[in-house]
């Protein structure tokens, strides 16, 4: 969550250009703004929203010369950071306002989406589409952008799950071995261990950027790993509880004692940053940062290390995030958006990204082909096998050591977890400057979820 999101992501999933050079992005790749004309020979033109994460960037340089060229159809971005886009997304679906298209959405908001009767069922296009593969989609990332009336309603442009990254370089000169599925632990005592192991360099970044897809997210597998969760299976709220408050305080003193500078205003970019530029020696995040790591002009291409995302009591904590295209419902373009849908999420595009910018810049982690191909393998050698088995071992189902009352690994699959995610991620961030104590930003948040959790134990 990627987030998200870069989700991602977050985000994901997620890697936002300055807003300078997103600007000349968009002026090299030949973007209208939404509403453009249509263009293409006299083609079509959709308007697509969505994440400015790096994988779509790379996605918005070779549309123009390439779908486009090959279609006759114009694609008009709109590139955003993950709040912002999420918050742009929900307007436009929810009115049905039809401005856009075609928009980046995740398996956090499909279920209620497609419930909601705002998204176009994609099914007769894949029928009638043999060649996009549908069956080589991973089964965890199909089944998370499936609806409850068995119709997909969004493809993915990439997946990820969680694991832990770290600068092999930096422990070994500090005689530290990283396990292969480390406890958080573990991961602080090394943490403290490397903090100022080179100048500058601090222990791990860990999300600190208010948002329900930024810190939320990274908090919340921390959270169920140490026994809690957000709501019991009855809808009891669960934020003040003492394995939610052991989890935060955790979390929280780990990044106050070594963690990254700006902690409460870094996100999935900030923290990419800081590890490519050697302020960090470690991070937890989204498994398709691994990607900008090893790509050719990353200066810790081959320094960094990928093991399981970190554990207390569970088997597994790494999450599951797909950023993934969806049609609007009101749009009257759905064939021309499921031409796009389809090249974007499919293998051509994959081979185009390899052999145009690099195998290890591919969006990964939705095919199944992608990790059976030795160009990719070779690639993403230090990273693919992991990644994938984070993928496949993420349960949204059941994340922690109680039932749930809904599916969702680093988040709770209900509309009102936007709200409530991000009003506690508020607090959450200003405990990490040092604002407020854990105590009070879980005594609020509680509030909140006991307020939400009225609405379901009605139901």
């Amino acid at each position: 969550m990627a987030n998200r999101q870069r989700p991602l992501k977050t985000r994901p999933t997620v890697l936002a250009l300055s807003a300078m050079g997103l600007a000349a992005a968009l002026a090299a790749a030949g973007c209208a703004g939404a509403g453009g004309s249509s263009g293409g020979s006299g083609g079509t033109s959709i308007n697509v929203l969505m994440v400015n994460n790096p994988q779509m960037v790379d996605l918005q340089r070779l549309t123009a010369a390439n779908f486009t060229k090959q279609t006759g159809i114009t694609v008009n971005f709109t590139v955003l950071p993950e709040n912002d886009v999420r918050d742009k997304i929900s307007q436009d679906f929810s009115s049905q306002a039809g401005q856009y298209d075609v928009a980046t959405i995740s398996n956090y908001e499909v279920p209620f989406y497609a419930k909601n009767g705002w998204l176009t069922p994609l099914d007769s296009s894949i029928a009638a589409d043999p060649g996009f593969d549908q069956a080589d989609i991973l089964k965890p990332i199909a089944e998370g952008l499936t609806g409850s009336d068995g119709h997909v309603y969004a493809e993915p442009f990439y997946g990820e799950s969680s694991f832990l990254m770290y600068r092999k370089d930096v422990l070994a000169a500090k005689g530290i071995t990283m396990p292969a599925k480390p406890t958080w632990q573990q991961v602080a005592d090394i943490a403290g261990q490397v903090d100022n192991a080179q100048p500058g360099m601090r222990g791990i970044c860990l999300r600190g950027q208010p948002g329900w897809g930024e810190n939320i997210a990274a908090l919340t597998t921390v959270v169920n790993t140490f026994g809690g969760t957000w709501f019991t299976k009855d809808w009891q709220a669960q934020v003040d509880s003492p394995a939610f408050t052991e989890a935060t305080n955790f979390y929280v003193n780990l990044v106050r004692q070594h963690g990254e500078a700006g902690a409460p205003q870094a996100g999935f970019t900030e923290c990419l940053n800081d590890l490519e530029q050697g302020k960090v020696a470690m991070w937890y995040d989204a498994t398709s940062a691994a990607g900008s790591l090893e790509g050719s002009d990353s200066p810790v291409a081959g320094k960094i290390g990928y093991v399981s995302a970190p554990v207390v009591q569970t088997t597994n904590s790494g999450w599951l995030y797909s950023w993934a295209f969806a049609v609007q419902k009101a749009s009257t373009k759905s064939a021309a958006a499921w031409k796009f849908i389809s090249w974007a999420s499919g293998k051509q595009y994959e081979q185009l990204v390899g052999q145009q910018l690099g195998w290890a810049r591919v969006p990964a982690g939705k095919r199944a082909s992608t990790y059976q191909n030795p160009d990719y393998q070779k690639a993403a050698g230090p990273f693919y096998a992991q990644t994938e088995q984070a993928i496949a071992s993420a349960d949204p189902i059941n994340p922690g050591t109680q039932p749930r009352p809904t599916v969702g690994v680093q988040f709770v699959d209900i509309p009102e977890f936007t709200d409530l995610g991000t009003q506690v991620s508020q607090d959450i961030s200003a405990a990490i400057a040092g604002q407020e104590s854990v105590s009070d930003a879980l005594r609020k948040g509680q509030q909140l979820a006991e307020t939400v959790a009225k609405k379901y134990q009605k139901s």
